[in-house]
């Protein structure tokens, strides 16, 4: 059934919480991928927009009354298809070759959070606590300049304080006082300031920081930010995941939605430097499923979003397999609820005695699911 744009507009209209554009047009379309999701800046709603290249990514935030105006710069003038996920509810539209506008509407079940009181709040034990002034929190605007979490922002920061206890769980045993960290793909480095905040200020160790990005403006801005703080033992280089070296031993390797085969090179990275500690976020994984091919999975393949996520979580499975095969105790679990971000799945891994025989059983496992969807993911290539 034909449509117009005005079916767009009506789906926009309703209570967003992601737009997704693919299948770009190669003669327009700079970018791989395209996201606007709903988000917070200061206790504002906004949406953000995060437009993935090969290596790099570039955000932005626009305010609710611009979504239609912004959609309209990238579908379906630079991508053929879109997805608008709103009120439970998945818009999928797709431009032909004959300019034709295709829609279909399928169920999309979002979790929700439950509603929470304040005395619910107060009875949390969160190891970065109200009352003292974090000044990356400040920053972000999940603090007040008086060390109370601001409202409208709870959520985000209950996510940085899950983040705080997976660390904390990860370095439990941890012995060493003076800490080598490296985060690839660190943006705008807020989580890597808050990392340096709690392991110094609040669990007393000595860390060295350096975070990497491609991005010269972020990497001046984030060392002035440093500079600010008073944060002495972090710095930040530009620099590609890719090819980069060291001097330092290197204890953990921090990569947060590195872009599609970015996080594996930062994987890679860490295995070659045989660090103790890993803690990778994946984002935008494009290269299974631009590989991926089954006929035993053809009602998988023959949905895009369907095909997309479950190469996504093949690409996850394979990574957290390599690391055991290379001698990691590996767990891949939520990050953050999936309701407020859609990439959730944390690869944390450490280095263990994994015995010989686990360690082949892992590497059989993953050439026969390689073999299985026809795929030579970089992780593979890389770590066998």
């Amino acid at each position: 059934m034909l449509h117009s744009m005005d079916d767009v507009k009506q789906a926009l209209n309703k209570d967003v919480c992601k737009v997704v554009f693919s299948n770009c047009k190669e003669e327009t379309c700079k970018y791989r991928r395209v996201e606007i999701l709903p988000t917070t800046v200061k206790g504002k709603s906004v949406f953000q927009i995060s437009c993935y290249t090969e290596k790099q990514v570039f955000q932005e935030n626009i305010s609710k009354d611009k979504l239609c105006s912004t959609v309209e710069q990238y579908f379906p003038a630079m991508f053929q298809q879109m997805h608008v996920l709103a009120d439970g509810y998945d818009y999928s539209f797709r431009m032909t070759k004959k300019d034709k506008l295709l829609k279909n509407v399928s169920k999309y079940i979002v979790a929700t959070s439950k509603k929470r009181t304040q005395d619910h709040n107060r009875k949390k034990n969160y190891l970065l606590v109200e009352g003292g002034v974090i000044p990356p929190l400040v920053d972000m605007g999940v603090f007040t300049k008086e060390g109370k979490v601001v409202a409208s922002m709870y959520d985000k920061y209950k996510q940085i304080n899950r983040f705080i206890e997976l660390v904390d769980d990860l370095l439990s045993d941890e012995t060493k006082q003076l800490l080598h960290i490296i985060d690839f793909g660190c943006g705008k480095s807020y989580l890597t300031f808050i990392l340096y905040y709690y392991l110094v200020e609040i669990k007393h160790k000595q860390v060295q920081i350096t975070g990497l990005d491609l991005k010269e403006d972020v990497i001046k801005k984030c060392n002035a930010t440093a500079a600010k703080y008073g944060y002495e033992g972090i710095h930040f280089e530009l620099g590609d995941i890719n090819g980069y070296h060291t001097d330092v031993p290197v204890d953990m390797v921090v990569s947060l939605h590195a872009c599609d085969t970015a996080t594996d090179y930062a994987l890679y990275n860490a295995v070659t430097w045989n660090a103790k500690y890993i803690m990778s976020v994946p984002c935008c994984q494009h290269e299974v499923n631009g590989q991926i091919q089954s006929d035993d999975l053809t009602p998988i393949m023959e949905h895009g979003i369907l095909k997309e996520r479950f190469a996504a979580l093949s690409t996850d499975a394979i990574r957290g397999s390599m690391l055991t095969y290379r001698g990691y105790r590996t767990q891949v679990m939520e990050f953050v609820d999936l309701a407020h971000s859609p990439k959730n799945l944390l690869i944390r891994a450490v280095k263990s005695n994994v015995s010989k025989e686990k360690r082949k059983k892992a590497l059989a496992e993953t050439e026969r699911m390689c073999r299985m969807l026809n795929i030579e993911p970089s992780i593979y290539k890389l770590l066998r």
